[in-house]
């Protein structure tokens, strides 16, 4: 079988020598092909079979609940795609598509969406699918007491929900949200059970019910959780490639943090697919007959360290520009990353079409960053070659979650430890696992930090750089970590969020990115990376659109 690099690839950009190109979209002429990629699989051998388990080993960090209106993160959302379903999907070329909602209908002051349901579903617990369910649901996303993160955001302007008829659900907004429908097909506002709902939290958390090909059956912590083919499927995405009941028996949900240990459990065979597989083994895996590679990177915004401009020192933008300009991450990611990770200059992901590229904001200048740390006061070096100020040295608080960052990340941020330091900053690496992460960040205890966000579109700026985001969620978190606040700012993104023309809402983004960026927020990286290594065994796996997710539905084991 021929190794297939499906989803999304990676996007050519500027190369960091290029002239300035203001507001140059990033992908405004390959965006339909980049989009187009993102749900290739390989070419079946042979007529599909039903039956047996596979195997699935993840290096993400296991998640704290199962249902992912708790919180909100990537892990939730990678399992939780296998049992829950969301009302609309996407398709390959971006276009949204129906899953459990069949049409929709937008009023002209863009206040009210009406929403035609299936009339057939059932979740497995028995329990209809209809108005009232969904209804339920976003409910349970707006509840403080869910303390939801990711999907409280998503669904924010949802004022009220009447269930019209079993079959029909209005929302009524308290503003247009052009991005509704992007948000709908986010797992972690997927639709569950009302009847588990209204179960305690413990017990939802350990066994959400939905209506997807597969059902929890079984979750032994710190090992795996085991899903079980639910017999009576029968409301897959409009783009699926077959209807009915899953191929496979069940899938074996393993939590293998080590990345070479998940490398070398797919070679030996003991499991069929991970995922976080780092570089090299990406790279050597491409000389491996019986291992396949789906690359798969994510939407919304592209991998970033944010700088706290909300407490000194990064509240003064020369010291924001300072660092940029002192450290060169070029050299980092072509050494590390072995070709899988390409450099990006925008704040948003390659396959967001209203992204831009301005790689010469980013360009590396020790002694232009010198200068600049003097005219803001930094003009005192210690014994130890760190610039002080008033007695105070530069020093910057970088926590970094371990569940998060694959190792040759981590050897990236020591890199950048390392190139800061020649300009005076000192900056503190802090490993720590993912509950102590976000402890970090929500008593505002950092300088820098590199958190993924995956939101669909680009009004994941709307939730990431608006002062609103500051302000946290019912679980604690908020998204804004830059803490930019900037009134300017905050109409375009607010205007964009409520237009529905896309080339004014493109022109909208351009103007916000450039705020961002020129303000020295952020220091972009490259795509937040989705590598998927499989074994040729497995047949038809795909990652669905809307957020690169696994799914196993249309999946089967040809030996």
């Amino acid at each position: 079988m021929s190794r297939t690099r499906a989803a999304f690839l990676p996007h050519k950009r500027t190369p960091v020598n290029a002239p300035r190109i203001l507001l140059l979209p990033l992908s405004i002429a390959a965006s339909a092909a980049l989009l187009a990629g993102c749900t290739a699989t390989t070419e079946p051998a042979a007529e599909p079979v039903d039956g047996g388990t596979l195997v699935y080993a993840t290096g993400d960090a296991e998640p704290g609940c199962l249902d992912p209106h708790v919180g909100g993160n990537y892990p939730q959302g990678l399992i939780s795609t296998q049992y829950l379903e969301s009302l609309v999907s996407k398709d390959s070329d971006g276009e949204i598509i129906p899953w459990l909602a069949t049409d929709w209908t937008e009023s002209e002051d863009g206040l009210t969406w009406d929403f035609t349901l299936r009339d057939d579903v059932n979740f497995t617990d028995g329990t209809p699918f209809d108005a009232e369910a969904v209804k339920a649901n976003i409910e349970h996303l707006k509840d403080p007491d869910t303390a939801s993160s990711t999907g409280y955001l998503a669904v924010g302007k949802i004022d009220g929900i009447e269930a019209v008829a079993a079959d029909q659900v209005r929302f009524s907004l308290s503003a247009p949200d052009s991005a509704l429908l992007e948000s709908f097909s986010q797992p972690w506002v997927s639709i569950q059970s009302p009847t588990a709902l209204e179960r305690d939290q413990a017990t939802n958390c350990e066994s959400p019910v939905g209506t997807g090909p597969f059902i929890v059956t079984d979750w032994v912590k710190q090992q795996s959780v085991t899903l079980e083919r639910n017999e009576d499927y029968n409301s897959a995405p409009a783009d699926a490639e077959h209807t009915g009941a899953a191929r496979l028996d069940a899938i074996e949900w393993r939590f293998i943090p080590d990345a070479a240990t998940r490398y070398a459990a797919l070679q030996s065979g003991d499991v069929d697919v991970i995922d976080n597989a780092q570089p090299n083994n990406i790279s050597s895996a491409a000389d491996v007959a019986t291992i396949e590679e789906l690359d798969a990177p994510r939407p919304g915004a592209a991998n970033r360290i944010e700088l706290n401009s909300g407490k000194a020192p990064f509240d003064d933008i020369r010291v924001r520009e300072a660092f940029i300009r002192s450290v060169d991450v070029n050299p980092g990611i072509e050494s590390l990353f072995f070709g899988t990770a390409e450099r990006s200059y925008s704040v948003l992901s390659s396959v967001e079409p209203a992204g831009i590229s301005t790689p010469d904001v980013f360009t590396t200048d020790p002694e232009a960053a010198k200068t600049l740390l003097d005219e803001a006061g930094w003009d005192t070096i210690d014994s130890d070659g760190y610039r002080t100020k008033d007695g105070e040295r530069l020093s910057l608080t970088f926590p970094i979650s371990t569940n998060q960052s694959i190792p040759a990340e981590q050897s990236l941020f020591e890199q950048i430890q390392a190139s800061a330091k020649d300009v005076g900053f000192e900056v503190i690496l802090q490993p720590t696992d993912l509950s102590s992460w976000y402890g970090t960040l929500f008593t505002n205890e950092y300088n820098l930090v590199s958190a993924p966000y995956t939101k669909v579109g680009a009004d994941v700026l709307r939730i990431l750089y608006h002062s609103d985001s500051i302000i946290p969620a019912p679980s604690g978190y908020y998204a804004n970590l830059a803490q930019l606040s900037d009134p300017a700012l905050d109409e375009i993104l607010t205007t964009a969020s409520e237009t529905s023309d896309a080339a004014d809402r493109q022109e909208l983004y351009a103007e916000a990115q450039s705020i961002i960026v020129d303000g020295f927020y952020v220091l972009p990286l490259y795509d937040q990376q989705n590598h998927y290594l499989y074994s040729t065994s497995v047949e038809g796996f795909r990652a669905l659109p809307p957020v690169a997710a696994p799914t196993f539905y249309d999946a089967w084991l040809s030996n």
